[in-house]
């Protein structure tokens, strides 16, 4: 190559390096401009001897945050002392300037004591307003005036590939910006923590322990998102983020303040995903919408005529492409609004006008299944299409970990088919022979798991 070519090619990379760098976004102005109203938070709780087991990370600060991502992890064979403070860290934003903050719940959840550290040093001890342990939002005051807010947009009009930034102290590193863009929207990730009703924002934006609470800026330096939970295998950020949406956040916010809790809509079904060969059998030419499995008794559901194998197309006037979407849109309506369903049955669209109901505390109701709370577990009836071999019984969906079917072994995906000697083939015969259980102190439950019977004792005295 000729010094002549090697010239022109090194104008061309330099010309090619300015182009890249105007195209990408400068994030100095942001950070700059939204610091200030970004907080530090760490609350303290005493935790007893009976809960006070380490989780084998070596920081107490970060047990809240493993234990929340992985679940409960092995416990040493020696308890700790009678009790001992746990410090859990994260973080918040101002959104007025006369001390309301948000955060996540469990960042202060359960705290005797959280402090709030402004970025100027400022500390204050920080009152706990209301808190929502579905939508994980905490609302809380500090006794302060005149301070800097954030500008709050609207989660609605975020796009698919637009940038997003972040800023929060990870692993107590104080005010970290990190960026990225918004990988997804919408998203349903239940975890245990109930948070089916979230339609959460899906970044990769590097976050870590201690960004929990913190803000989700677009490149307006508009919060559009409160950052709250990662995907990870190592503990750390793996490429995959989610945040609450601002829009949901606010609203969740405003009841609190309001009224001290959130009230949800509920529809009061069980529904299941409509696959290629369900849609084939419902006369569908695209499997999309949500199956009606089964139907509450006395619920909004039942009320407003809605049938087993209906599909759910639209509700409220929102597609529902997905299964999981249904939740998330009845979960955003108020309680004893009148909403039109489009449904399918029979091969024929209709529709049907729905009265919402309240979303009921209990968690099992919440997933629209039926839940044995003494034992622990959620069951439900086998779809058709998901019989397991030949075994009739009923399907387990959620297992409480600390619960007494958790220990005797029953685990997520098991088909109880026999209860003290009694055959089961649906969730009533469950609840009945159940019912008559409440004083014996240990009987046997069969299960089925991967075509394999195995017969296990429930301890019912715990």
């Amino acid at each position: 190559m000729t010094m002549f070519k090697i010239f022109l090619f090194s104008i061309f990379i330099s010309a090619l390096s300015i182009v890249e760098a105007r195209e990408l976004p400068n994030f100095s102005d942001l950070a700059e401009d939204a610091s200030p109203a970004v907080v530090n938070i760490t609350s303290t709780r005493t935790v007893s001897q009976r809960n006070s087991y380490g989780r084998g990370f070596g920081d107490p600060r970060y047990d809240e945050f493993f234990e929340r991502f992985f679940g409960q992890q092995p416990r040493p064979s020696v308890p700790r002392e009678n009790s001992r403070p746990v410090v859990s860290t994260g973080s918040g934003f101002i959104i007025s300037s006369d001390g309301y903050l948000l955060t996540n719940n469990h960042v202060v959840e359960d705290a005797d004591e959280v402090k709030v550290s402004l970025g100027d040093r400022r500390e204050y001890k920080a009152e706990i307003v209301g808190t929502d342990p579905r939508s994980d939002v905490a609302v809380l005051k500090i006794d302060a005036q005149d301070l800097p807010t954030l500008k709050i947009g609207k989660s609605e009009k975020l796009r698919v590939g637009e940038w997003v930034v972040a800023i929060g102290s990870p692993f107590q590193l104080r005010f970290s910006v990190t960026s990225g863009i918004v990988s997804a929207k919408g998203r349903s990730i239940p975890n245990g923590s109930d948070s089916t009703y979230v339609p959460f924002i899906q970044t990769d934006v590097a976050i870590n322990p201690g960004n929990s609470g913190g803000p989700l800026f677009n490149l307006d330096g508009e919060v559009i998102g409160i950052n709250s939970q990662i995907y990870t295998r190592s503990g750390g950020y793996m490429g995959v983020s989610f945040a609450i949406p601002i829009d949901y956040a606010i609203d969740v916010a405003d009841q609190l303040r309001e009224n001290g809790y959130v009230a949800r809509g509920w529809l009061g079904v069980s529904i299941q995903e409509v696959t290629s060969e369900l849609a084939e059998a419902l006369g569908m030419e695209i499997p999309k919408g949500a199956l009606v499995s089964q139907i509450i008794e006395d619920s909004p559901a039942e009320k407003s005529g809605l049938k087993e194998e209906d599909v759910i197309l639209f509700f409220d006037g929102e597609e529902i492409f997905y299964s999981s979407d249904l939740p998330l849109t009845v979960g955003s309506i108020r309680p004893e609004s009148k909403v039109n369903a489009m449904i399918l049955r029979d091969g024929k669209k209709k529709t049907v006008q729905v009265t919402v109901g309240e979303l009921p505390k209990d968690p099992a109701l919440a997933f629209e299944n039926t839940q044995q709370n003494f034992l622990g577990l959620v069951v439900e009836n086998q779809a058709n299409d998901n019989q397991r071999s030949s075994v009739k019984g009923v399907l387990v969906t959620s297992v409480d970990p600390d619960g007494i079917a958790y220990e005797s072994g029953i685990r997520r995906g098991d088909i109880i088919y026999s209860l003290a000697r009694t055959r089961i083939e649906n969730v009533n015969e469950f609840k009945e022979v159940l019912s008559e259980l409440d004083n014996q102190r240990r009987t046997t439950i069969g299960i089925s798991r991967n075509g394999n019977k195995r017969i296990l004792s429930l301890n019912l005295s715990k």
